[in-house]
């Protein structure tokens, strides 16, 4: 039995309904947000992308005429992602008490197979199936081993809907990010459904500054729980990914900034290499999802060897 098969055959019906509901979410939201190796020179991780020249970039991301789903989606989640939520989330996943369950990238990977995302109108193929695209897509393109691999795990922050205490819904694991603990910029994804969210009227939070200093780094921003985050936390002191591969994981749903130009009174020095990393990654994230359906087994020994190159302990601690 595939080891995808059993991981499902031991999810409770409940865990496996959301998991489905998950990845209609998050495929509804994208929507509205060639197996070939490679002898070419590695091109630099921020030269410009060439997979996605031909696609249509304009009917990605209409968040506007999105299905009620995702609109549904947001209304939940601008409403409960409060700075109190964020701090008990961060305290459980830090908890010593808290059982981290162990896995393999790769069997993380079969794991997330199991689930299907409410906040990504794009795509309705598997979670594996996404991440080989975009690390293929990468490959294709000649950047560099290291971002092949983010491609690759990328989304594997999904797993928090598995792991108890860790997420309380579809609203705190996927969609687009931003910060909390200071008014919410006006570029954030349907901005005035933040009018039911508790933080409005708070004397501090509900401020354009709120908690931060303009110029304290961007990595200083308490950002709204979710995938982003959680993966952050997970591969930060267990892999050998460099800074640029890490703020590609940890704000590749950030859209405000990344894509909209908010927040940035918040960057610091050395922020600008951040934000173009994330940039660079964010076409391959977004685009790659109408490609072909890769083959799993043929892209396998490969991708099992970059994840050796950049996971050297093997087994991860989730």
């Amino acid at each position: 039995m595939a080891p995808s098969a059993v991981y499902a055959s031991e999810q409770p019906p409940l865990l496996l309904a959301e998991g489905a509901a998950l990845e209609a979410i998050s495929d509804a939201i994208d929507t509205v947000n060639k197996l070939k190796g490679l002898s070419s020179p590695i091109a630099a991780y921020d030269s410009e992308s060439k997979f996605d020249s031909a696609k249509d970039k304009a009917s990605f991301r209409q968040y506007e005429t999105a299905c009620e789903r995702v609109r549904n989606f947001y209304l939940e989640q601008h409403a409960r992602q409060t700075v109190e939520h964020n701090l008990k989330m961060r305290a459980h996943f830090f908890d010593p008490k808290r059982k981290r369950e162990e896995m393999t990238i790769w069997q993380a990977m079969e794991r997330l197979n199991t689930l299907i995302d409410d906040s990504d109108p794009d795509t309705e193929l598997s979670q594996i199936q996404h991440l080989l695209q975009s690390a293929e897509a990468i490959r294709r393109d000649g950047k560099p081993r290291w971002m092949q691999v983010t491609g690759l795990v990328h989304d594997l922050g999904k797993l928090m809907l598995f792991f108890e205490g860790c997420s309380t819904g579809q609203w705190d694991v996927v969609g687009d990010t931003f910060p909390v603990g200071c008014k919410w910029d006006e570029r954030c994804v349907f901005v005035k459904a933040f009018g039911q969210n508790p933080d409005r009227n708070h004397p501090v939070y509900g401020t354009k500054n709120g908690i931060y200093t303009p110029g304290q780094g961007i990595d200083q921003l308490l950002m709204s729980w979710g995938h982003d985050e959680f993966l952050y936390l997970v591969l930060k002191d267990q892999s050998v990914l460099p800074r640029e591969a890490l703020a590609m994981i940890r704000y590749h749903s950030f859209y405000p900034w990344h894509h909209e130009g908010a927040y940035k009174e918040f960057m610091a020095d050395g922020d600008e290499v951040l934000l173009k990393a994330v940039q660079a990654f964010n076409p391959y994230d977004l685009y790659s999802k109408t490609d072909g359906e890769p083959d799993v087994q043929k892209l396998k020994p490969y991708y099992m060897e970059l994840i050796d190159e950049y996971f050297p302990q093997k087994v991860l601690r989730w």
